[in-house]
């Protein structure tokens, strides 16, 4: 059986899953994965979420991570010399930076997050190492950020690959709307409006609870609830008093396993301008909760027709969409669920992608598959 080497930095959330995610694909593929984690300590919890054949911690701090990484290479080179391996597949650009050291090792590199090669250091890395290199963008809008950046790579070798989720899981452990309502101790009668991310200029919650207060005295007993810490809460809290609904927005914090409880929503509101992907667009869309999202990054990809889409930074049509989201009938929101359900099983399960990773394997020729030494 081939063998690959998958290459985390961390083990933090998101990245377990997207390592499951990964080691899923190409085991389905025939490969043996052995997952690496860079950074953080031996769980056996990390060790069965990672559905990997084998996992190697090496134990290293933020700290360790930083400057030139030459404590880390050797350590892969370490598992090289001791294993052989057809490629890697490296999750973020210290892992890729790291991964493209190993002599002969073709390095997928998948991207997460916009502008990872604005530095010309990270730029002239890739075309040193364009040879054994394939990137990908968790969605379109990563992809052509990136081609954008590296005008020198050949577009062919940078590709699309959605995150995915574990769908039946996900959805066989979803709590009813009265189990997530109690456990987040929210009221059973209230209207709720969701949120859930980190509390980050990004992530634009100002324009959420700017909407909110323009809504919320026509929605009886409606509640903004946020689901996340952040640099921004003293700000998103200060706000909502300079706007008196001060006790209509909750801020819940951070919450364990917060996709178990997304039924406590009514419905979901993303109001991120640089949202890579959105995994928490899928959290939702497995619960079923009708959303609504700003119209810019890889959120639309997500979502495709089944959200209400908002201009963004526009807290009056934000607004408006609230008020159309808290008029859904029961029988349009079902629709809804129904319509995001078939979207999740086309294009964001593990089985939808198999096919598309093949594909760009493929693109990575055979002699450029070659074990690394």
């Amino acid at each position: 059986m081939k063998k690959v080497l998958q290459i985390c930095h961390s083990y933090g959330a998101p990245f377990l899953d997207v390592a499951r995610q990964y080691a899923t694909t190409l085991s389905s593929l025939g490969f043996s994965v052995t997952t690496v984690y860079v950074k953080g300590a031996e769980s056996e919890e990390v060790i069965r979420g990672s559905a990997s054949d084998r996992v190697i911690f090496l134990n290293n701090s933020a700290k360790d991570i930083r400057g030139l990484k030459l404590k880390q290479i050797a350590q892969l080179r370490e598992i090289c010399k001791k294993d052989s391996f057809s490629f890697a597949v490296a999750h973020r650009f210290k892992s890729i930076y790291i991964a493209t050291h190993i002599k002969e090792l073709h390095v997928i590199g998948v991207h997460h997050c916009f502008g990872d090669y604005k530095r010309f250091s990270r730029r002239w890395h890739i075309y040193k190492n364009k040879k054994n290199i394939t990137l990908l963008g968790v969605s379109n809008a990563i992809r052509d950020d990136m081609r954008k950046s590296l005008r020198k790579l050949d577009e062919g070798k940078i590709h699309t690959l959605y995150n995915r989720v574990d769908y039946q899981s996900l959805s066989a452990n979803q709590k009813s709307k009265s189990q997530a309502r109690s456990y987040l101790k929210l009221p059973e009668n209230a209207y709720i409006f969701g949120n859930v991310g980190r509390l980050h200029k990004d992530k634009d919650q100002k324009t959420l609870i700017k909407a909110f207060a323009k809504i919320c005295h026509q929605v009886p007993n409606s509640l903004l609830v946020i689901l996340g810490k952040g640099e921004l809460q003293e700000e998103l809290q200060e706000l909502s008093k300079t706007l008196s609904v001060e006790s209509k927005v909750l801020f819940l914090g951070m919450v364990p396993k917060a996709s178990q409880y997304f039924k406590a929503f009514d419905s979901f509101i993303l109001t991120s301008d640089r949202e890579p992907f959105g995994m928490v667009l899928l959290e939702a869309m497995v619960a079923g909760v009708p959303i609504a999202i700003a119209d810019c990054g890889g959120a639309p990809e997500v979502t495709g027709n089944t959200a209400f889409k908002f201009q963004f930074g526009s807290d009056l049509e934000l607004s408006e969409l609230m008020l159309k989201l808290q008029a859904l009938s029961s029988l349009q929101t079902i629709s809804k669920a129904q319509e995001m359900q078939k979207r999740i099983q086309q294009y964001f399960t593990d089985e939808a992608v198999i096919q598309q990773f093949e594909s760009i394997l493929k693109t990575v020729s055979l002699s450029q598959q070659q074990k690394c030494k």
